[in-house]
Order: C-alpha cells, then structure tokens, then sequence
C-alpha cells in the first residue's frame, strides 16, 4: 500500500509540473480567474466538458481558447446562432460524382479541443445534435460510426444575462457537463493589472507568446495518474451520501442522477491532483461539489420564486452532512 502511494506521489508531482506550465503560459494574459482555470484543468485531466458561465467580457471565451493553445492538440471553434443546424456542428453527407456516392463530409465538432460560443443560442434540435458526442464520444452518420480522437473536450460557454434570442439547455445535456463554472468580475486590484498589462500590448500580441507545453500523450499520462488517486471507502460513501441527499431534498424537484456520483468522484481526486496529492480529502469533495451539482439540479417553483439558488442548497445539504474522519 505505502509503495502505491509513493508512486501515485511521484506521479502527481510530475503531472503538477505540468499544469504549473499550463498556468504560467494562460497567465500570460488573464489576470486572476484562479478558480476558473483550476477547474478548468481538472476537466482536462477528468476528460469532462465544462460549461462556463458569466457576463460579457470576463474571459471566458479567452479562457478557452488560452488552455487550447496549451496543449499540442486540434482546436475548433463554433459559434452557437438561432439559425444553426445539425449538420453545421456535425457535418453532413456529400455526393461526390466521381464515386457516384455520398460521402461524410465532417463537421467542426472533430477536433480535440472544441470552444461552443454562447451555446444556449443554438435551438433544441441543435443542442440535441451534441448529446451522443458528449456521451459516448463518437458521432453516427448514416449508420457509420465516427469515433472521436483523443483527447475531446467540450468548453461551452453562455451569457446568463441576455435572455433575447437564448434557448434553455436541456436537462440531458446539461447533465453531460462535468462542471458548471460560474465567473465573477474581477477584484480592483485584479482589474488594475489588467488595465497596466494592456498598456504596451494588445491582447492579440500577447496571445502570440503563448506556447503550447504538454501533448496529448502527457494528457494520456496525467489521466491515468488521476485515476490513480486513493480514495478511501467512507469518502465514497459521503459523495454517495451527497447525491442522495438532493433527491430527497424538499427545495429540489429535480435531484443529481447517478451520472453526477461518478462526476464528483473523478472531479474529487483531480482536485487532489492538482493540490499535490496522491489521496482525496473531504474537502476536495466538498469543494468540487457546487461545480458538479449546480446545474444538475432543479429548484421548486417556490424556491425559484423566492431567489434561492442551487448553490444555497447545496451549501446546506454538505452543513448538515456527517464528514467521515
């Protein structure tokens, strides 16, 4: 046991060797935002899509598109419209001549690393296009199936503002979202060196000194550390707990699915990762719980009306849970 976990340790610290280069590299040009870039790189290393949400002009699209160049992989980019259909995310059938048949023409969903512009935009049968590429990651075109390469994650983003022309997410695929992550303004101090480091430098010029410093063969490896983690059993039973708690939560009409229990025990041990350690702490579940359960959940009427949010709930429900010692 004690040799599994000095090798787990060996590992986590070469993969926070590499994550420190990530972040040195998107430091480049955001300024704070460290809790979005943190959860962000735990959905790298979970291989889970992450929705990312805020006003305009906080980042995130930036963000995105910073943690890509990262990263020795394809990157693609869609931007969500009222208009847009199936085949413009997917691709779609083409007869070609020469051969006398159709032919699959892909869509900009095959890349690695794919950036959703305000996804709430696109309506329902749009939306519904991404659900089995999410899931199962692979897409289905006339009978053939179209596995995706490794790695593919999706980072969408959405205004929740602007209502004019925006579509609900539905409940299924919000659920295929490893983390909601929600994105505050920055603090003054923040917003000053903002302001001093666009003095001199475009944002433009400054995203042309950003490299890329891991390859998907390192993504590979980081994984495998991630699923490496120790866990012990009573914490498993506390996530277990956790999700439990929301269905028979009297403010939820609408608790976490099973899908959610998996998502908070991988997002809990790439927490751990990240920090350095080569076991799960409660407080990596505890921290990593609003980010998974926020948008998995749905509020009574009452609730709603009242201005309660998901994250209040599920505040409370981790208060009133027995923390395993």
């Amino acid at each position: 046991m004690d040799e599994e976990i000095f090798k787990t340790d060996e590992e986590v610290r070469k993969l926070n060797a590499s994550l420190d280069s990530i972040r040195h590299e998107i430091g480049k040009v955001i300024v704070g935002q460290d809790k979005m870039v943190e959860l962000m790189l735990a959905g790298l290393l979970c291989e889970g899509h992450v929705l990312i949400e805020g006003v305009p002009g906080v980042a995130k699209t930036l963000a995105a598109k910073l943690l890509a160049k990262t990263i020795h992989t394809g990157f693609s980019r869609i931007q969500f419209t009222p208009d847009l259909m199936p085949a413009d995310v997917l691709g779609n059938s083409v007869f070609n001549p020469e051969s006398a048949s159709f032919e699959y023409k892909r869509g900009p969903i095959f890349s690695n690393i794919i950036l959703i512009d305000e996804i709430n935009r696109a309506p329902a049968k749009t939306q519904s296009a991404l659900f089995e590429v999410m899931e199962e990651k692979q897409v289905t075109m006339d009978g053939q199936t179209y596995p995706m390469e490794f790695p593919f994650l999706v980072l969408a983003t959405q205004n929740p503002v602007e209502q004019e022309g925006t579509y609900r997410l539905p409940e299924a695929q919000l659920d295929r979202f490893l983390f909601k992550i929600i994105v505050d303004y920055p603090s003054k101090e923040e917003e000053v060196r903002i302001l001093m480091g666009q003095q001199r430098s475009t944002t433009a010029e400054l995203l042309l000194n950003v490299q890329p410093v891991v390859t998907a063969e390192d993504l590979h490896s980081f994984r495998t550390s991630v699923n490496g983690v120790l866990i012990e059993p009573g914490l498993v039973s506390y996530i277990a707990d956790i999700v439990q708690a929301t269905r028979n939560n009297p403010n939820l009409f609408l608790g976490a699915s099973p899908r959610a229990s998996l998502a908070l025990l991988r997002a809990s041990k790439a927490s751990a990762a990240i920090k350095g350690r080569g076991f799960v702490s409660p407080d990596d579940i505890k921290e990593m719980a609003l980010p998974v359960l926020r948008h998995r959940l749905i509020r009574t009427p009452e609730k709603e009306m009242e201005g309660v949010s998901e994250d209040v709930i599920i505040n409370q429900i981790l208060s009133e849970l027995e923390i395993p010692r």
